[in-house]
């Protein structure tokens, strides 16, 4: 099996916070918007904060942390959603 734990290395904990918090918003208040579009709004704007964040430079290795904090955001989502469910469940 393949580690994947490079990955990690690509992850920028403010790329992740703003595509968490700008999905979450796209999700509780625009409610044409279908669930897979999400991921995908969040994989661009991370794309799009990496490339700001340095300095406007395009690299194969901005845009996958750019992608990678984007989705990783999504997928933090559902970790808190299935958090706070299981929650609510044991109240």
């Amino acid at each position: 099996m393949t580690d994947l734990g490079f990955l990690a290395d690509f992850m920028i904990p403010v790329i992740v916070g703003i595509c968490l918090c700008v999905g979450y918003v796209i999700k509780k208040w625009v409610k044409d918007v279908d669930n897979k579009y999400i991921p995908t709004v969040c994989a661009l704007l991370g794309v799009l904060l990496a490339i700001w964040i340095n300095g406007w430079i395009i690299s194969p290795s901005v845009i996958l942390s750019g992608l990678f904090s984007g989705l990783a955001s999504t997928g933090l989502h559902q970790l808190f959603k299935q958090y706070i469910e299981k929650k609510e469940g044991n109240e």
